[in-house]
């Protein structure tokens, strides 16, 4: 690897969201992790990137592909994979699996077993070109001892050579627990598609384990862009009384999508967990088939009165939990405006909202031509109703016109794509 002399070492922390520029000077990505390889006779090695490319894919970048590495950026040369990044067996994260690991390793004074946590390591390039794990540094989190503690502080830290610990090569749940934090700190600002895509990559357990780490509304919005075999198994760890108040945070639609896939006495319980309104809701969706309107549909969009103004209709759609599609409607009805509402009366898109003053009724200039669909509308007239309209919500009505609730595009492309869409993506 040009610019990089075969005795320099680096900690690999320094790397970590550094940008990856092509020999033209354009940015491709960005790094989001390190690939170690494990091997019981070769020892721990590097081999390349994790890189977050435009799109928020996630590549493979061999390490023999790096021309230049500095406090700035990484040079490569030639072209990326475009291939999805996929963990091959011996293969380790080294940010995700290997930052934050707690290890327990005998004193080299006392032999007395210390619990150390790994904060960073070091690789350093080999006359032959490899990039080997070369020195872990470690905090001491606790004494095992009072013989131990006279000999390390708590809150200690120092240095490992790698090349003496097994534990990489070999690891024994008996002689290592894992540590999230770094994962959660990692994660805390991304967007859930962006943390769905970091769980993904993460082994069974440590899904479970970094999934603990989140509140119920992130668990929630992070669920909802995962496929449903995925929810399911990570939910399938948790308490009860947990899964229910994930489901509680999560869209009626989606919600009601995920208790589809469980069986009818598991769905029947967590039904009688939850929160009795939000209970309501997902127990009418489930009267509909998962490919009609009705299955489709959302509970919750905007609804107001033929008397509200302008104005609170502008404040109804800037609630920042709301979707950007469900905010692009108003919907006026007669009383009660929860659904099923009273009689439904038309629409004002978000467009159309802003051309006229604040003080204005709705009811002066709503769109009484909207098209609906009925709850048992098959998804291929519904996707024919969007199309056909240019339409980003469409309401669905009973046979009394009453709304029942709206369907968004999201929701008809996610259910017209093949199941695993999101791992081709």
């Amino acid at each position: 690897m040009r610019n990089v002399k075969s005795s320099t070492e680096m900690f690999v922390s320094r790397l970590e969201n550094l940008p990856v520029f092509d020999p033209n000077g354009d940015q491709v990505g960005r790094i989001r992790d390190i690939v170690l390889i494990l091997s019981p006779k070769l020892g721990a090695r590097a081999v390349g990137f994790v890189v977050q490319i435009l799109g928020k894919r996630r590549v493979f970048l061999p390490l023999t592909r790096v021309t230049s590495i500095t406090g700035d950026a990484i040079i490569i040369t030639g072209l990326l994979n475009m291939r999805r990044f996929q963990k091959r067996d011996l293969e380790t994260l080294g940010f995700s699996n290997l930052m934050g690991r707690i290890l327990q390793v005998p004193n080299e004074k006392t032999s007395v077993v210390e619990n150390l946590k790994v904060e960073d390591f070091s690789i350093v390039r080999t006359l032959g070109g490899d990039w080997k794990l070369s020195k872990l540094f470690v905090r001491s989190i606790e004494t095992t001892s009072l013989i131990a503690g006279f000999f390390g502080k708590k809150g200690e830290t120092k240095f490992l050579d790698a090349e003496n610990l097994k534990l990489f090569v070999q690891p024994n749940k008996d002689k290592y627990t894992q540590s999230n934090d770094h994962i959660l700190e990692s994660i805390e600002d991304m967007k859930p598609t962006d943390v769905a895509d970091v769980l993904l990559d993460l082994e069974e357990k440590r899904q479970f384990e970094v999934a603990s780490g989140l509140d119920d509304k992130t668990l929630a919005d992070v669920l909802e862009e995962m496929p449903e075999n995925d929810q399911l198994l990570i939910l399938a760890n948790f308490e009860q009384a947990r899964v229910a108040d994930v489901l509680e945070e999560m869209e009626p639609d989606d919600a009601t999508d995920l208790l589809n896939k469980m069986p009818e006495e598991k769905k029947n319980k967590l039904l009688e967990q939850m929160n009795p309104e939000d209970a309501d809701d997902i127990r009418q969706l489930l009267k509909y088939g998962e490919f009609t309107a009705g299955g489709l549909m959302t509970t919750n969009p905007v609804v107001l009165q033929p008397d509200a103004t302008v104005a609170l209709a502008l404040a109804q759609i800037r609630r920042e939990e709301l979707s950007p599609s469900l905010a692009s409607l108003v919907f006026v009805c007669g009383q009660p405006t929860e659904v099923p509402t009273g009689r439904f009366l038309g629409v004002l898109q978000f467009q159309q909202l802003l051309r006229y003053p604040p003080h204005l009724q709705l009811g002066q200039i709503l769109d009484t031509n909207a098209e609906f669909v009925e709850p048992n509308t098959p998804l291929a007239i519904v996707a024919r109703v969007f199309a056909a309209y240019n339409a980003f919500v469409v309401p669905v009505l009973d046979s009394n016109k009453r709304l029942l609730g709206a369907i968004t595009v999201d929701d008809v492309i996610d259910h017209m794509l093949p199941e695993n869409w999101r791992d081709d993506l």
